[in-house]
């Protein structure tokens, strides 16, 4: 079975044939090669590299690499060319950029076992040509070995660097000299949070320091080649590739290099002018659902409400393409007016007996089967807990399946906490049972199985009660399907397998659906949102030809990471005041979840602040476009 990433196209956009580079990048201080997906971009840098080793005339070709999850697509793609014959890493020297300070070598989180594990021990690469920043170097000794190193690893024929979520390159984060050189650096209280999901979120596990090469070692090399994937980077990419040069994003001080590019895939690219507002760029692929979303940037760009767009406003904003084609300009603001009002609708399911010509969802059949899938135990009622409620009590037989059991995000505090309660409440004393599994944990390894098994059943029991507290029946429609690619036991998950796909199909049968709710978030392409979903789309796939999947729609939410932009909405849920609180008490269930533990994140928020800031916003962006004022609103995009 091949593991295709799933992509949302776009309904429209830029023009390519017979645009000049000039002209493509010209708001990129570093140019940006952008690829459908990252496995399609990864194959590129692959190419890129091979006829850089291959075009070596003289003396060891010297490359510098990262860690991390950005180049394992790539990592994997250079293995299978050398075992094809195609690549050879024998006159190759090989730099890594960056390590833990202190950790042994051989430690299950140490970059340099990583390194040698994806890459370096899987192909010809000769031992002595290995350089790796060594987080074992006595302090005393320290400074004197990254100066040396330093040395070693400056001018390199070519550096491939993945970016990180704040536009972090190797251990250099925000505030980071652009002089800067390879040192050991103490990492700040948000590294050590970020850092702490490799070290079982254990932050007094997780090294308060760490050596990396710095900027200006960087922009020695002669080639750099920048990395990023999935809409979590998005902000970072945008902030190096087209915001000015600052500190507060290292890889942004990268700019001015005579030899850079930085590869991302859609997603990751999706704040670039080429996407948000490509008009200005050159002509460009138009439909009726892209001119809304050149309508609605130009709205947010002139701060006006859809009905008070003058002609002046198009002219004035690189948008005369759009009055040739669908003009007049005050026929477009009420064709896209119009539009736009369609989607919102207080019956996600359909509203019985009315016409729905203008309507998001048909009116029959009603009720309808639904199934809202969910990667882990709360994303139903954070993301879609509104839309859910809705479904619930206008009368639809709806089901939630959660696809994991989300049990690596419980901390260990909370499960001595229901452990206590237990005991308090006369149901037997474990907790001696207890502490003694939960002081056999090592960092690094996977968490023991007895204790998985308790923290997934928290998670159970908070799912359950979520979903009990506005009306569905937790026995018979709400599923736990535990899919195996995730219980690995550590934050790295296993390959999603057909076993994965055979337990949703199951369910698929079982319920025979015809509303399908599915995560959209796309960050990072390994990530658990996007596996589940891929997973779903994948079970779907197999099942093509059932005549139950011909009235079958596939609704999309998003959450997690960013919202979907009104421009490419097809429904919108408005909530009540009432609504939302109801939702904020679904979203309470989740205990374990909430964050008053320590280091659970960058966000200090608690969930349900973020998910009500989140609707509240959508809502928002709809007034300030003419619509109604509503409390919140949740936002949908049909994919089929």
């Amino acid at each position: 079975m091949e593991n295709k990433h799933f992509t949302l196209e776009e309904d429209g956009g830029l023009i390519l044939d017979g645009i000049s580079s000039d002209i493509l990048h010209t708001y990129e201080h570093i140019p940006a090669e952008i690829f459908a997906e990252s496995d399609d971009a990864c194959c590129a840098v692959a190419d890129e590299i091979v006829k850089a080793i291959d075009g070596k005339k003289d003396g060891l070709f010297r490359l510098g690499l990262s860690t991390g999850k950005t180049p394992l697509s790539l990592y994997r793609e250079l293995v299978a060319r050398h075992k094809a014959g195609k690549l050879s890493f024998a006159n190759v020297v090989v730099y890594s950029i960056d390590e833990y300070y202190p950790i042994d070598p051989q430690a299950a989180q140490s970059r340099n076992r990583r390194i040698n594990e994806e890459l370096l021990n899987l192909v010809d690469i000769k031992k002595e040509n290995v350089c790796l920043p060594q987080g074992n170097i006595p302090k005393e000794e320290l400074a004197a070995w990254c100066a040396a190193y330093d040395k070693e690893a400056s001018g390199l024929d070519l550096l491939v660097i993945g970016v990180g979520e704040k536009g972090q390159i190797g251990f250099n984060e925000a505030g980071t000299s652009a002089s800067s050189r390879t040192r050991n650096v103490l990492l700040s209280y948000t590294s050590r949070k970020r850092q702490a999901k490799n070290f079982n979120n254990d932050i007094k596990a997780t090294p308060s320091s760490a050596i990396t090469i710095g900027i200006s070692t960087m922009r020695s090399a002669k080639r750099i080649i920048l990395m990023a994937w999935g809409e979590d980077k998005a902000q970072a990419v945008y902030d190096m590739v087209e915001a000015d040069a600052n500190p507060s994003c290292p890889a942004s001080l990268l700019q001015g290099h005579e030899n850079i590019c930085v590869y991302t895939d859609n997603n990751s690219a999706s704040l670039l002018t080429r996407f948000v507002a490509p008009w200005r760029i050159g002509p460009c692929r138009w439909s009726p659902k892209y001119l809304r979303k050149a309508v609605i940037w130009l709205c947010q760009t002139v701060h006006k409400p859809l009905l008070k767009l003058t002609l002046k406003d198009y002219l004035e904003n690189s948008l005369e393409e759009v009055l040739d084609l669908y003009g007049p300009y005050d026929m477009i603001n009420i064709n896209v007016f119009n539009d736009l009002q369609h989607t919102i609708s207080g019956w996600p399911g359909g509203k019985p007996n009315a016409d729905d010509s203008t309507r998001p969802v048909p009116s029959k059949p009603f009720p309808k089967r639904v199934i809202i899938f969910s990667p882990h135990p709360d994303d139903d009622v954070i993301s879609m807990g509104g839309t859910f409620i809705r479904l619930v009590q206008q009368g639809h037989d709806v089901h939630v399946a959660y696809e994991t059991s989300g049990n690596v995000a419980v901390h260990d505090d909370v499960v001595y906490q229901h452990i206590d309660a237990a005991r308090e409440l006369g149901y037997g004393d474990r907790r001696e049972e207890v502490r003694k599994i939960i002081e056999s944990k090592r960092p690094g390894e996977p968490e023991p199985r007895a204790l998985l098994e308790l923290k997934g059943a928290i998670r159970r029991s908070e799912a359950r009660g979520a979903v009990r507290s506005f009306g569905l029946n937790e026995d018979t429609n709400a599923h736990f399907l535990n899919l195996p690619f995730y219980e690995t036991g550590g934050i790295k998950k296993g390959e999603r397998t057909q076993k994965d796909i055979d337990i949703i199909i199951d369910l698929l049968q079982k319920v025979k659906p015809q509303q399908i709710y599915l995560a959209g978030d796309l960050a990072d392409p390994h990530g658990t949102h996007r596996v589940c979903t891929e997973a779903v789309l994948e079970a779907l796939r197999q099942l093509e030809g059932e005549a139950w999947l011909k009235e079958c729609h596939c609704w999309l939410y998003r959450g997690a990471w960013m919202e979907w932009e009104l421009g490419r909405v097809d429904m919108a849920v408005p909530l009540s005041p009432g609504e939302l609180i109801k939702k904020r008490h679904a979203i309470y269930r989740h205990l374990s979840q909430k964050d008053i533990m320590p280091f659970p994140g960058d966000d200090p928020r608690e969930f349900w602040q973020r998910a009500e800031e989140r609707t509240q916003n959508t809502a928002r962006l709809y007034n300030e476009l003419g619509m109604a004022e509503y409390q919140a609103i949740e936002v949908f995009v049909k994919l089929f």
